[in-house]
């Protein structure tokens, strides 16, 4: 089901004369700070209009107005004034130091904390940073704005799963992803696409964050070390993303209007696939290299006469040459993107209330593909008496994704297809029909005749009752939550062309219903004694995980048109099974700050996973924190040149158990079959040892403001030990198992992060801020398992035998034989027999692996935006930049050499035209051969991984208030924004999107997309 739903708005907006006030008269006046300097440019406002306002460089300003009216002086950075209008023509003011900056609430979960009581690193991105990504997955909108979060694609098809990683990785084996925290509760975010056993399915990745709506949420906080995660004990060393969502507010209800249209391509183009011409030129060079044969002509004759136009350019010459390029068939260019949200909240002193509701819309950049997304969300608070207080925050959505076959050479996959299929095939027969006599499936037909759809429905309700108990400073909290979720997928390959050919079509359907409950009991007590501050909270939480799973296939159709596993002649398996887990944690934390200078905090975190036995499910989770605030001393107050100083300091304890369930156990599998009655066998030989790795986190760091905050920033430095790893240690093939897994292993993650932002220019109506943040990652394992022998035993990767950990590298470094170039005399690839600077070789099967000092992880990433303004018109921009890791290219063998894989089966590059043709040529391609060669990952094929992408750019124009007052609306917002609209490579033979997932492998899958929306948000 697809349901089409566009929206057009057609806006006018008219400028309205404004009625002159009676008995008007000139108020002039001097502002200037608590210094008494002249504050250049200050906004001069007489409540509600600014008609006749002039200033200048010397904080002298001017206005038209009456007596009894308000007079209203603001300059950025300073307490706005309000100064009574009476006889007096003139009236001086001097504003105060705004340290509202310091008085922000960080979002932590848990806990909520002024800025300047924080010890611990965390960044707190707002609303309005959140919607300037128009995406279908809220946690893109990361990318670039936090130090030390990397963030990647999987996919570019919409609504699929994304790749973060917060300050590198802890673990080698277990889970990296973060925690994510939504209104309190933590939550589970892993791929919705995956079998009974949590594999990923071949289709497109599905992701639970692009069930919300960005315009739900206030704000996205990123809890980076051990003082601000440690309150989530085993799932905190991989950091911890905080989502709030909107509340209410008092007062007369607004309406809100969120709403863009726009079109994406795909960010980066990608390899060119040959023309049919260049093919045929690539396949009779391969003869004359691999025969001895002297022409062309010779080797068109060969090509026919010996070896039967195996490869159809004798018939292709016959039929006039017609010649297809498959990625122009298959793009889906300019495909549109859409969103709409109405929203309203209100509410009195008794009650609040937010609402909304939301579409979303994206077709992918290649054809069959699109996610759709219906949302709404209800949340309210009421005051049931003086002691008591109820909220509810409610959401709910349904995403539609009609997904792609990705992740590996799917034949029948339209955006794999482009590279694979041969230029000589064409689309469509003369009638116009689709031609289905093509060497690999049409994916044009595929497209149109098979499926791949995601569904998901997910309702999220929280619910709390909040008791002020009658002891001053004392409450009590009691919540409620569940994050219920129902995922349906199908699949179907048609019966005429494709993988479903074979068996008169097949069809494949998953259903599976996981709930996760939480239940939380908190008591908080704020102690206020003068200077000293403290505030102390005990907390009691339980989570429980449950996940009912079906599944079923068939084949054999009797018709076209028919899908459903009903209509299957040949039912050939059924599958159901059932996974649960839970946590049980008590957790208490303290703060104590003297004067807001001296501040300390502590946590400590007494947790219970049922993934471990018994007698090691219980584990002790802790940190402290320090910091100073240095401006708030006698001698650093009332200081021109620094408004802000902060010195900070933390170190704690935190845990990863992010593994599947019942490894503890010894375990039988009862899914055999044994002459025709049902049978088990072992399937896991346990570990009751088994226990949560743990990371010890030390994070310092200083935070700064000058010249009136003008310029603010922080620095920080930070070094996480991971120990007692969980990974697969290999046993003895006499126990009847391959492995079993154990906690054994370090490994050290240590890096800078900066984070600046300048005022360049600050006045009432020009300003520009030049920002950014940057962060390192040096990664390095410090001890694997032994064998029997003492003999270090090297953590491989499952997905890839050429990347792999022992004591000394990087996780998963890669560990390939080196590359020694093209030789020139012959055209062949060499390689070095053990690394660079030993003995060459011609054979691949003597060059030796060795560790190519890299791996997937980027040591460095930056991000960097710029906002200017001016008088309604603004332009913000942001970038990000990765670099310091390498990626492989894959599928080099059927696509990017020259054998028959390239010119006779499939489809190469033009990369392939630089290749070597005669003795001399110096090229890093070797010559076109007659064979098919094997596999031979090497370093020619590992590139530099460093890129940098303009990630948005927004223009737009604020309309006037004054504009505004007479038709209804408050505030209206014009824009245009694009997306993705630049990307720089660092390695010119990487033609692949650069943003590649955590594996480093570059893909055939969709890439990331550009896009380029209009929209408007207005306020009622």
């Amino acid at each position: 089901m697809k349901t089409k739903i566009t929206w057009y708005f057609v806006m006018g907006f008219f400028l309205l004369t404004q009625f002159a006030f009676a008995q008007q008269k000139t108020i002039t006046g001097t502002v200037t700070d608590n210094e008494n300097m002249p504050l250049p440019g200050v906004s001069v406002m007489v409540r509600g209009t600014t008609k006749g306002a002039q200033t200048d460089f010397d904080g002298n300003y001017s206005i038209s107005a009456e007596r009894g009216s308000t007079l209203v002086l603001s300059y950025i950075g300073f307490k706005p004034t309000e100064i009574l209008i009476g006889d007096s023509d003139t009236y001086d003011a001097s504003l105060q130091v705004e340290t509202g900056e310091l008085e922000e609430v960080i979002v932590m979960g848990y806990v909520s904390k002024r800025r300047e009581d924080l010890t611990g690193s965390t960044v707190q991105i707002n609303s309005d940073e959140l919607q300037q990504t128009p995406m279908a997955s809220v946690d893109q909108a990361l990318q670039g704005k936090v130090a030390g979060l990397q963030i990647s694609s999987s996919s570019g098809t919409p609504g699929a799963v994304q790749n973060i990683r917060i300050r590198g990785v802890s673990s080698i084996t277990a889970g990296n992803e973060p925690l994510y925290v939504i209104d309190g509760v933590p939550i589970i975010n892993t791929n919705s696409a995956t079998n009974s056993a949590g594999d990923a399915l071949a289709t497109s990745s599905l992701s639970p964050l692009a069930s919300l709506n960005s315009n739900d949420i206030e704000s996205m906080t990123v809890l980076k070390d051990a003082s601000a995660t440690a309150a989530y004990g085993a799932r905190g060393s991989n950091g911890v993303i905080v989502i709030t969502t909107k509340s209410g507010r008092s007062g007369k209800t607004a309406i809100s209007v969120s709403s863009y249209y726009g079109f994406t391509n795909n960010a980066i183009d990608g390899p060119e696939p040959l023309s049919g011409s260049q093919r045929e030129t690539l396949y009779y060079e391969g003869l004359m290299n691999s025969y001895g044969l002297s022409s062309m002509a010779e080797a068109r004759t060969y090509a026919v006469e010996t070896l039967g136009d195996r490869a159809g350019y004798g018939a292709w010459n016959a039929a006039g040459r017609p010649s297809t390029n498959w990625k122009d068939v298959v793009t889906n260019r300019d495909a549109t993107i859409q969103e709409h949200t109405i929203s309203a909240n209100g509410g009195s002193e008794d009650h609040t209330f937010y609402s909304s509701l939301g579409f979303y819309e994206q077709e992918a950049t290649v054809v069959g593909a699109d996610f759709e997304r219906i949302s709404g969300a209800l949340n309210v608070t009421q005051k049931i008496s003086d002691d008591f207080e109820f909220s509810s925050s409610n959401t709910a959505s349904h995403s539609f994704q009609d997904g792609l076959l990705e992740g590996s050479a799917y034949f029948s996959s339209p955006h794999s297809a482009k590279y694979f299929m041969s230029p000589l095939d064409q689309p469509y027969n003369d009638d116009g029909s689709y031609n289905l006599n093509t060497g690999l499936p049409n994916p044009l037909y595929i497209a149109e005749n098979d499926i791949d759809q995601s569904r998901l429905t997910r309702i999220l309700s929280n619910n709390t009752l909040r008791w002020d108990i009658p002891v001053e400073g004392l409450s009590f909290t009691s919540r409620a939550s569940i994050d219920y979720q129902v995922y349906n997928y199908k699949s179907y390959n048609n019966r005429i062309s494709g993988d479903g050919s074979d068996t008169d079509g097949g069809s494949f359907e998953i259903s599976r219903n996981s709930a996760i409950y939480v239940f939380q009991n908190s008591l908080d007590y704020v102690l206020n004694l003068g200077d000293h501050n403290m505030d102390f909270k005990l907390l009691q939480e339980y989570q429980k995980y449950n996940s009912r799973y079906l599944s079923a296939d068939g084949d054999n159709f009797v018709t076209d048109g028919l899908t459903n596993l009903a209509s299957a002649g040949n039912p050939t398996g059924v599958n159901s099974q059932f996974n649960d887990w839970a946590v049980a944690s008590y957790l208490g934390t303290a703060s104590y700050n003297y004067q807001s200078r001296y501040i300390l905090n502590g946590t400590y975190r007494r947790e219970a996973n049922s993934r471990f036995a018994n007698e090691n499910r219980w584990g002790n989770f802790w940190s402290v924190g320090a910091a100073w605030n240095l401006h708030r001393e006698s001698f650093l107050k009332n200081n021109d040149l620094l408004n802000n100083l902060k010195l900070r300091a933390s170190y704690g304890k935190t845990g990863n158990a992010n593994i599947d369930t019942n490894l503890y156990q010894v375990l039988f599998n009862y899914d055999a079959d044994y002459a025709g009655t049902g049978a088990s066998y072992p399937a896991g030989y346990g570990n009751e040892d088994l226990s949560w790795e743990t990371s010890y986190t030390f994070d310092t760091g200083v935070e700064f403001g000058l010249f009136q905050n003008r310029v603010t920033g922080s620095f920080a430095y930070y070094r996480r030990e991971t120990e007692d790893l969980l990974l697969e240690v290999p046993l003895s093939f006499t126990t009847g198992f391959s492995e079993q897994t154990r906690n054994v292993g370090r490994m050290e993650n240590k890096g800078f992060e900066a984070e600046l932002s300048v005022d360049v220019v600050r006045s009432n109506d020009f300003n520009i801020t030049l920002g950014g943040n940057i962060g390192t990652v040096k990664n390095e394992v410090l001890e694997v398992s032994l064998d029997a022998n003492g003999v270090e035993i090297p953590v491989t990767n499952p997905n890839s035998s050429y990347q792999r950990s022992t004591s000394g590298t990087m996780v998963y470094e890669w560990f390939l034989p080196t590359w020694a170039g093209v030789d020139p005399a012959t055209g062949v690839d060499t390689y070095y027999t053990d690394g660079v600077g030993s003995e060459v070789t011609t054979s691949y099967t003597q060059a030796n692996r060795v560790y190519q000092g890299s791996s997937a992880l980027p040591t460095l990433t930056s991000g960097i935006n710029l906002h200017v303004d001016f008088k309604g018109f603004f332009l913000d921009a942001s970038g990000y930049y990765a670099g310091g890791h390498k990626i492989y290219e894959s599928w080099h063998r059927y696509l990017n050499q020259g054998n028959r894989y390239t010119t006779e089966t499939y489809n190469g590059y033009t990369d392939l035209l630089d290749r070597w043709q005669s003795p001399g040529d110096i090229t890093r391609v070797a010559k076109v051969v007659d064979e098919y060669q094997p596999w031979t990952y090497n370093s020619k094929f590992l590139h530099d991984g460093d890129y940098f992408r303009l990630r948005n750019v927004t223009i737009g124009y604020d309309v006037n208030a004054d504009a505004l007052a007479n038709i209804g609306v408050s505030s209206a917002r014009l824009f245009v924004r694009g997306t993705n609209l630049y990307t720089w490579v660092k390695d010119d033979n990487l033609s692949h999107d650069p943003e590649v997932d955590a594996t480093g492998f570059t893909s055939i899958t969709t890439p990331p997309i550009k896009s380029v929306v209009f929209g408007v948000n207005l306020k009622f």
